[in-house]
């Protein structure tokens, strides 16, 4: 095992951790409203991916790019749904729904290789052919016993494999990237902001100041961990780096759980196994296709 490799798992784990544990960073912030920390999120994220940004280019670097109009257009719908995913997953963490959010990004990878197969005509193995139709079954049985879907998990799932796709086709490092995303939605977050503010009705009138602390650190929070995964997408296989990102959910679930105390009833326990089945084929599919790609 070679330096880079160790430093690139290093940096994988660190990631995972930090996504993992992300529930009690937002529970932290609570009485402060979902809205309002989705708001300030919003704004932070643009100040903290610029500055990670300018650490390597200058503003000229960073925002030349953006005069090509179909590629801002890219960067604006991308930032849409990536903010409609992180919105939909503070809103699940804050309101009681850590383990159905955990569902969400298990689900994920499937969704985004069907979206592979759809949008990019990549083959569909039978091995994720495989993870496909039990990720579906743990679907219909949650639909059966409770008379709906799943629906949280669905949203933060899809909102996510539908970013993915449309960073497939983007080349940009990943703090640039991140600034492109934000700088049409950051204006409007701060107008939003100051308005909040000064009607009383924002985060400095709901919460502590320890909070109105803490809540000035989720940019960092969010650049942070994109940063690493980043850099370790560099060092380590795909193989290595699809199945890391299995521990942040796992991480949340056992804290939705453990800490939180949400129900975990027999029904979402069976719906989880049939999942973590799928999980294996998908798993497996990945180890043999970049065995065939070394």
């Amino acid at each position: 095992m070679d330096e880079q490799y160790r430093k690139g798992l290093r940096e994988i784990l660190l990631c995972m951790a930090m996504w993992g544990v992300l529930p009690i960073y937002w529970k932290t912030l609570v009485p402060i409203s979902s809205a309002v920390i989705i708001i300030y999120r919003m704004l932070l994220v643009f100040v903290f991916a610029l500055l990670f940004a300018l650490r390597k280019y200058s503003l000229k670097e960073i925002f030349t790019p953006l005069k090509d109009v179909r590629k801002t257009g890219k960067f604006l719908l991308a930032g849409i749904v990536v903010t409609f995913n992180w919105s939909s997953y503070i809103w699940a963490v804050n309101s009681g729904h850590i383990i159905q959010s955990s569902v969400g990004y298990y689900i994920e990878p499937m969704i985004v290789a069907l979206f592979g197969m759809i949008f990019f005509h990549e083959k569909l193995t039978r091995y994720k052919t495989a993870a496909l139709l039990f990720a579906l079954a743990a679907l219909v049985i949650m639909l059966v016993h409770y008379g709906q879907l799943p629906t949280i998990a669905l949203a933060i799932a899809g909102s996510f494999a539908v970013y993915s796709a449309i960073k497939k086709s983007v080349t940009e490092p990943p703090a640039v990237s991140l600034v492109y995303e934000t700088v049409f939605l950051a204006p409007i977050a701060l107008a939003i902001v100051i308005y909040l503010e000064v009607t009383g009705k924002g985060a400095l009138s709901q919460g502590q100041p320890y909070q109105y602390a803490l809540l000035m650190l989720c940019g960092l929070f969010t650049v942070l961990p994109l940063g690493l995964f980043a850099a370790a997408a560099q060092k380590i296989p795909m193989f290595t780096l699809g199945v890391a990102e299995y521990l942040s959910p796992t991480i949340s679930l056992l804290i939705g759980i453990f800490l939180y105390h949400e129900p975990m009833d027999r029904v979402q326990m069976l719906s989880l196994a049939v999942i973590w089945v799928g999980l294996v084929f998908f798993s497996f599919g990945e180890f043999r296709e970049s065995r065939s790609r070394a």
